[in-house]
């Protein structure tokens, strides 16, 4: 699961001046084509002169404050900067915030508000989409059950999963079959490396317990990490609001067994507190701390300290620290600012992307008044390979493929360092770091 409130620090003042650069050079890749024709109204968020999209995101929440901001803030600082540039198919863009708040009942109403008032959802993270009638059988304007586009930045609902009218850049990549055992594609490409580099490993996995989605988004990996050779020495189910003293069971189980391998899956504070509780109890067994991308936060080294070091972190993007070399991430981090760039606002710009690919698609064939959310549906179904203009790797929206790409980080001197591979601006896409694994995971819980 992805966490946010990366704040970046400061980048150097070489990179602020190339984002000037590049985003006076590259913006003209999202400005719109000169309109041929008066725009009209043609769908449920589409006026005249509007163009409206939704953002349903947890973020007054009371287990995490603020939980996914990030997302908002991203699309939001997109629509600006595709505004200053002229707008979308012959409209000005606008954005809807919907706060889901961690409810079930407050994400069925942003979910209904969005149908109602809204052409499409972009950059969707909330983990309560358990209910997903709201987008599935939503009208469009002509009164047919057509469905409102959803392109969520996390889906790990079981329920969000089987939606056919969303298509994620990430998440988890399942089948359904007849049977009991769903199959599921995973990369465990940072796993693969870190056997690589450590040899045998054996380890302690600590579940998110408060969300059963939590739970279900996080046990495909830490199942795959098992199958392909480390160890399970032991596993436990964690609530988000269990404070560093409560960490002692845990952290006695990987002193118990000599674990050399230790992984947290909720967000980044219970791998703070694991790595501090570990440091206080002498802990020197464990040469993989790993995290995935939660841990791709400023806090991790603000409040951790020396007693992260060395934890390692992987993401699906070009780190913040490469703004030089990459303009889509430079505009990124130019348009929230660099205090408020984090790993959630990372994937919510490319999905706002991956929406502004697909509407110029269709205006470039149809003209601006073929915008239509049977239309949208049926373009984004064919968009195979996207990669947000290259900061992040290869991606599969279309067929909900899960990426082969990732990016390896580790916490050096206070500092993220790029590990694998080591060429900034590049990613490991090798298909080797995909498995594909029958479990009944969702019966698990």
């Amino acid at each position: 699961m992805s966490v946010p409130g990366f704040a970046a620090g400061p980048l150097r003042a070489s990179v602020l001046v190339v984002t000037v650069a590049l985003v006076a050079l590259t913006l003209a890749s999202i400005s719109p084509a000169p309109a041929a024709e008066a725009p009209k109204a043609t769908e449920i968020g589409v006026t005249d002169r509007e163009l409206h999209i939704a953002v349903v995101a947890d973020v007054d929440t009371p287990l995490a404050p603020g939980l996914f901001g990030g997302s908002v803030d991203a699309v939001q600082a997109f629509a600006r900067t595709v505004n200053d540039m002229g707008g979308i198919a012959g409209r000005q863009l606008v954005v809807d915030f919907y706060d889901s708040r961690l409810s079930a009942a407050d994400t069925l109403n942003a979910l209904i508000r969005a149908c109602t008032s809204d052409f499409a959802i972009v950059g969707t993270t909330a983990l309560f989409v358990n209910n997903t009638d709201p987008i599935v059988k939503c009208k469009d304007k002509a009164g047919n059950a057509t469905g409102i586009p959803d392109l969520p930045e996390l889906n790990t609902d079981p329920a969000h999963q089987r939606s056919p009218v969303s298509y994620p850049l990430i998440g988890i990549q399942r089948d359904y079959a007849e049977s009991a055992r769903e199959t599921y594609t995973v990369n465990v490409g940072p796993e693969r490396w870190l056997l690589a580099r450590y040899g045998k490993l054996s380890g302690v996995w600590l579940h998110a317990s408060d969300l059963k989605s939590s739970k279900y988004g996080n046990l495909p990996s830490f199942v795959a990490s098992q199958r392909i050779g480390i160890t399970k020495d032991a596993e436990f189910d964690v609530s988000a609001l269990t404070i560093q003293a409560g960490y002692t069971p845990y952290v006695q189980a990987i002193k118990e067994h000599k674990s050399t391998y230790a992984r947290s899956g909720l967000d980044v504070s219970s791998t703070i507190r694991l790595r501090k509780e570990a440091a206080i109890q002498g802990v020197t067994s464990v040469k993989a701390w790993d995290c995935s991308l939660q841990c791709y936060d400023q806090r991790l080294i603000t409040e951790g300290g020396k007693d992260v070091e060395g934890e390692y972190v992987w993401v699906p993007f070009l780190p913040l620290e490469e703004a030089n070399h990459n303009s889509a991430l430079a505009r990124y981090v130019n348009a929230v600012g660099r205090d408020d760039a984090n790993g959630f606002g990372i994937q919510a710009w490319a999905s706002a992307l991956l929406f502004k690919h697909v509407v110029d698609g269709i205006v470039a064939e149809g003209g601006i008044n073929a915008l239509t959310r049977e239309r949208f549906l049926d373009a984004i179904s064919q968009v195979s390979d996207f990669n947000a203009d290259g900061m992040m790797g290869t991606m599969h929206p279309g067929d909900r493929r899960v990426t082969s790409c990732y990016v390896l980080l580790q916490v050096r001197h206070g500092k993220f360092r790029r590990v694998h591979p080591t060429k900034a601006g590049t990613f490991d896409c090798s298909p080797a770091n995909l498995l594909t694994l029958r479990a009944n995971l969702e019966g698990s819980l």
